[in-house]
This record gives structure tokens, C-alpha cells and sequence, in this order.
């Protein structure tokens, strides 16, 4: 729970809210359902839905995230106090739960959502005396970039309403933005600021936003458009084309926007990059948390919170370090496929820079990978009944990252539909630069992000019935990413990188995963450099240099994050390979999936016990 979303808010993206220690295992029970289990389980699942919506109220983006257009022209208050509120509510919401119902009268889902209120209350707890480690301007997820892609992506305009909101949102960012800017300067005081490097980033992006019409041209004809300029245009054109306003209300929003946007949002990121700019003349080029105040306890709270395990950062880092070597060897008989004359550390040099691996750095190119990682999804849609027996229901495209944040945005990531369907969940891959996504690997990061990890588990979760929508829309990385992970092993038993060279990407991307247990730990634990970093990934992964370089510095910003993936799939296998041993003739691979799948999200721990609950009853019946 940081100041800059509220508790739901921060849920609702994908690296979202996991919680700490897990909650201890249940000695396994027969319940007979009787009415008095039924009427306690459904007054409590009634009574979080209220509970759900009382914290949604506080935050105005939640909602738009949701699809509600409550307070749509607002912004949330990113204020300490309103943090505090935060807390303070989701404190009392669990004394009352406790006060309010009896644990002993519920039946076992209910059970699991008392449980997990309980959890992540106690997440809450361990994040808060830490709220103000969080980089708020940072070039993965900062404020400043995270403006101008909520009005793109969230704010969805279909009335007049829709679009005066718009407007009213332009003109709250001086507000919103000014918050974030005060919390960041208050953090610096305290010796909380990223490296040095973070910073060109942020004020590039920052001025990215302010760059074009109305801010340097004075053509009001749309094609030196700013980004939210454009964005707005084309949103109340397209109003104006379905017949929903007329051209004259259309010229008044958009001369309104033009004026929020020179009087408001233009003097706000000014005054932003002016901060950025004095922080910058003060930060050290040190990288890791270890530079940050009560570092080693902030550091293992991270790792808790992302892991959703008690394993130390020495343990995390000498597993990478394992799982790198057996995963090189994998890579090695693949060299021995294609035929490659050399040493791994060559065959990595040749699968970065051959030509044939990349797409050209055009709109042409662009245009034929978006089209190839669609086609990909398409084919495992239609594969999918092999191995699942549950399907969801919203829709999912394939976009690029848009312009203005494509220079320091990661490689991929995914963005949740709307539950109504108002919106569909989006894979963005990131073609700033078209030799960071090799064709190689193009097929696993589908999958990842697409069909079966991504959309599959978070659109299933938000489809899910008779659970509580806190469970449907909240998140633990290590599930979320480690089924993720585990999505791009799938296809490979389902039938797919027959193509060697599609294996070795596959083998890329999950080597990946392990190098990011050695860097993060050991940038953040072990004092590594950004540079020390970068080169462990060049002599240990094939990914480009540009790529090594961007996420070592996409982790210096988010530690601990990057440990989730594997850590998450190694479970999600530890499982899978143990109900198989345990059920032999009697395992399903689609059942094992819908029993990781029906919970929503759970920590890891709550997972192994599902699954081992699921071969008990199968063997028994």
C-alpha cells in the first residue's frame, strides 16, 4: 500500500499487492453443509462486497479501472493521510469481520476469503512503515508516465459526460501530479531517490507529454497533436462520427482541453521536471536498496511481499544460480540441433545480432510482429480445450506500447479488461526498438502475456462466482507471474516450438527468469553495480545488450519484483509433477489447471495445500 493508489488501486496492476507469511495451513475437514453454514457464508461474502465498495469509493482511478464512471473526472488523493485512511479502514474492516461472523460456521471458500482478508492486512502492515521507499518517478511505472497512459487506456469515452470527465481530469492533474511531486521531494529529504540514471528517463518522458499542439505549435489541426491531445481528439471525433454529439459541442471540449492542457497540465510538468532536475544534481549512481534507510528489513519485507515465501535473499540468489546452469545445459542441446559449431557463450552472440532473428525497425516490421504474436494467440485459443476445461469470456488484443512511453517502458506487460467488457485485456509489446524482440522469443512472450498466462488467469479471476471481488481483482506476483512462467513450459507439451530455434527462445525466456533471482538479489543484497548486472545477463542469457541493459535497470526500480516468476512456476511444477506421481492414470492436466485456476490468486503456500486437497479427494473417490 503506497501513497500514490489506494490499497485496491494497487492491486488492480499486474506486478500487484501479495502479502506476507502465509496463513497457516488448515487441518483438513468434512463439512456437512447445512443452512446455517449457507446463511454465514453468504452474509459474509454480502458483507465484503460492501466492504470492497467502501474502499473503492476512496479511489476515483479504482473505479475507472473497474469500468465504474463514479467520480470519473477525479483523481485519486495521494496524500499521507489518505493513506493512513487507507489502513486504518482495512484494519477495521477485519475487526469487524472478526467481531461480525463466526469462522467456524463458513464454508471453506469463505473460509479462504476470511483468510486472505487477514493476510493481507498484515501485507499492508509490513508495507506501511516503508510507504515512502517507493521510487514514485521512475521510467517503468512513474507517475509521470502513468498520467498520460490512464487517460489512454482507462478513460474510455462514449458521451458527452465521458468527455467533459476527460477534461476535468486534465484539469485536475496539476493537483494529483503536485501530490506526487511533494511525496518525492519529502522522500528525497529522507535519502529515498533512485540512481542517477532514472532521472534523464523521467524528465524525457515528462516532456514528451507536453511536446506538440497546444504546447509548441499553434496549428489546432491535428497533426502535431501532444499525446493527450490526440488521444482526446480522437476520442470525441468518435463521437461526433457515431452521432452521439454534435460538431459544435465537439469544438467546445476540445478548445476546453486545449486550455486545460496549456494552463494546467503544461505548468505541472514543468514544475516536475524542475524537481526532477534538482533531485538529479544530488543522487548518487548507487543502484541497490541497500543505499536506502532500514534497508536490509525493507529489502526482506519485499522479497516476503513478492515471494509470498520466507526464503532469504541467499537462498533466492543460489537458486538462480542453479536453475541458470540447468538451464544452459538445456540450451546446449539445442546448439546440437541446429547444428552450431561453438561455444554457448557464441551461439548467444550469433541468436543477438543475426539479422534473421528480427523483424525491421519500420512500421512495416512493427505492423508484421503485432500480426505474427496475434496469430500465435489465435492458435492456442483454438488448442486451448487440450488442456483447459474453463475459458474466459473477455476478449484480448495485441497492441504496441504507444509512443510516448515506448522509449523507457519494459518489454511486455498486460493490462486487465474491464469486468463489464467496456475494455478488453491488452498484451503491449514494446517495439521501440525491434532488435530488443526477437522472433525467437516472440511466441513465449504471446503466451506470457497472452493465452494461457496473462488474460487467461486474471480474466478468469475477474469471471469467477461466489467469491468476494477483493479475491476476483487482488494479485500475488509469484501466482500471477509464476503462472505466467509456467504458460510458456505449457505449449511446449502441448506441441509447439517444434522449430528449434523457437525451443531456444522459449529456454531464453526462462532463463531469463532465473538470471533475474541472481541480479536482483544481488543488486540489492549483494552491492552489485548496474554495470556488474547488465554484464552477468550478457554472459549468461542471449537477450541483446539493450535488453539486458533496460531490465537490469527496470529491476534497480522495482526490487524484488523480478523474483516472483520463477519462484511462482517452480511451485506451480512442484505440484503439477507431484499430484501426477500421487494420481498416475487418474490425472487430468485440465483438472490440475482448474484447481490452480477456480481460487483466483492465493499466495503459494494456500496453493500447495489446494492442490494437495485435490489429490486426497481424487484418490478417495
Amino acid at each position: 500500500m503506497m501513497r500514490t493508489t489506494t490499497a485496491i488501486a494497487a492491486v488492480l496492476l499486474l506486478a500487484a499487492c501479495t502479502s506476507p507469511t502465509p496463513p497457516a495451513a488448515q487441518e483438513s475437514e468434512v463439512l456437512t453443509v447445512t443452512d446455517v453454514t449457507v446463511d454465514e457464508s453468504a452474509r459474509l461474502n454480502d458483507w465484503f462486497e460492501v466492504k470492497f465498495q467502501e474502499m473503492v469509493a476512496r479511489s476515483p482511478m479504482t473505479q475507472t479501472y473497474l469500468g465504474i464512471k463514479d467520480d470519473y473526472g477525479q483523481w485519486d488523493d495521494a496524500s499521507d493521510d489518505h493513506a493512513l485512511g487507507d489502513l486504518e479502514l482495512q484494519r477495521a474492516t477485519v475487526a469487524e469481520m472478526k467481531e461480525s461472523f463466526d469462522f467456524n460456521k463458513l464454508d471453506p471458500q469463505a473460509k479462504l476469503s476470511w483468510r486472505l482478508a487477514e493476510y493481507e492486512l498484515a501485507d499492508a502492515e509490513a508495507q506501511f512503515p516503508f510507504r515512502d521507499h517507493e521510487y514514485l518517478f521512475n521510467q517503468m511505472h512513474g507517475v509521470q508516465s502513468g498520467i498520460p497512459a490512464f487517460l489512454v487506456n482507462q478513460h474510455k469515452v462514449t458521451s458527452l459526460s465521458d468527455a467533459e470527465a476527460y477534461v476535468s481530469r486534465l484539469n485536475g492533474i496539476p493537483e494529483y501530479l503536485g501530490q506526487n511531486v511533494a511525496n518525492s521531494r519529502e522522500a528525497a529529504a529522507k535519502g529515498v531517490m533512485p540512481p542517477r540514471f532514472v532521472y534523464d528517463y523521467v524528465i524525457s518522458d515528462s516532456r514528451s507529454i507536453i511536446t506538440g499542439y497546444p504546447f509548441t505549435s499553434d496549428v489546432a489541426d491535428g497533426t502535431e497533436d501532444s499525446p493527450l491531445m490526440k488521444d482526446f481528439r480522437s476520442k470525441v471525433s468518435a463521437l461526433v462520427e457515431d452521432a452521439t454529439i454534435m460538431q459544435a459541442e465537439a469544438d467546445t471540449l476540445l478548445a476546453d482541453a486545449a486550455t486545460a492542457l496549456v494552463e494546467k497540465v503544461g505548468p505541472a510538468y514543468e514544475a516536475a521536471i524542475v524537481e526532477m532536475q534538482a533531485q538529479a544534481e544530488v543522487a548518487t549512481t548507487d543502484d541497490g536498496v541497500w543505499k536506502l534507510p532500514d534497508a536490509d528489513a525493507f529489502y526482506a519485507m519485499r522479497l516476503k511481499h513478492i515471494t509470498t515465501t520466507d526464503m532469504s535473499a541467499d537462498e533466492i540468489h543460489n537458486l538462480g544460480l542453479a536453475e541458470v546452469a540447468r538451464i544452459q545445459d538445456e540450451m546446449r542441446g539445442i546448439m546440437v540441433k541446429v547444428g552450431f559449431d561453438g561455444t554457448l557463450k557464441e551461439f548467444f552472440e550469433f541468436m543477438r545480432t543475426d539479422p534473421q532473428f528480427f523483424k525491421p525497425n519500420t512500421p512495416e516490421g512493427k505492423a508484421e510482429y503485432l500480426a505474427e504474436a496475434t496469430a500465435a494467440i489465435d492458435q492456442m485459443r483454438g488448442d486451448l480445450p487440450m488442456v483447459f476445461k474453463t475459458f474466459p469470456k473477455a476478449e484480448l488484443i495485441v497492441k504496441a506500447v504507444e509512443p510516448f512511453r515506448e522509449k523507457s517502458a519494459g518489454k511486455a506487460f498486460y493490462s486487465r479488461p474491464a469486468p463489464d467488457g467496456s475494455r478488453p485485456g491488452t498484451y503491449y509489446a514494446n517495439l521501440y526498438r525491434m532488435q530488443d524482440m526477437p522472433t525467437y522469443q516472440m511466441q513465449a512472450l504471446a503466451f506470457h502475456e497472452g493465452i494461457p498466462g496473462h488474460h487467461m488467469q486474471i480474466a478468469l479471476a475477474q469471471e469467477l462466482e461466489g467469491i468476494p471481488s477483493f479475491r476476483k481483482f487482488g494479485g500475488y506476483t509469484a501466482y500471477t507471474e509464476g503462472w505466467g512462467l509456467y504458460s510458456e513450459l505449457l505449449p511446449k507439451e502441448m506441441g509447439y516450438y517444434s522449430d528449434p530455434y523457437d525451443d531456444f527462445g522459449r529456454l531464453a525466456m526462462e532463463i531469463w527468469r532465473a538470471a533475474r533471482l541472481v541480479v536482483d538479489t544481488g543488486i540489492h543484497d549483494k552491492h552489485w553495480t548496474r554495470e556488474q548486472a547488465i554484464q552477468y545477463l550478457l554472459d549468461n542469457t542471449p537477450n541483446p545488450e539493450g535488453d539486458c541493459k533496460k531490465a537490469i535497470e527496470r529491476y534497480i526500480v522495482m526490487p524484488g519484483q523480478a523474483t516472483a516468476y520463477k519462484i511462482g512456476m517452480l511451485k506451480i511444477v512442484e505440484m503439477r509433477e507431484m499430484a501426477k506421481a500421487e494420481l498416475g492414470d487418474r490425472f487430468d492436466i485440465r483438472d490440475f489447471h482448474d484447481v490452480v485456476l477456480r481460487d483466483g490468486a492465493v499466495p503459494l503456500a494456500i496453493l500447495e495445500q489446494n492442490v494437495r486437497a485435490w489429490v486426497d479427494e481424487t484418490k478417495a473417490s
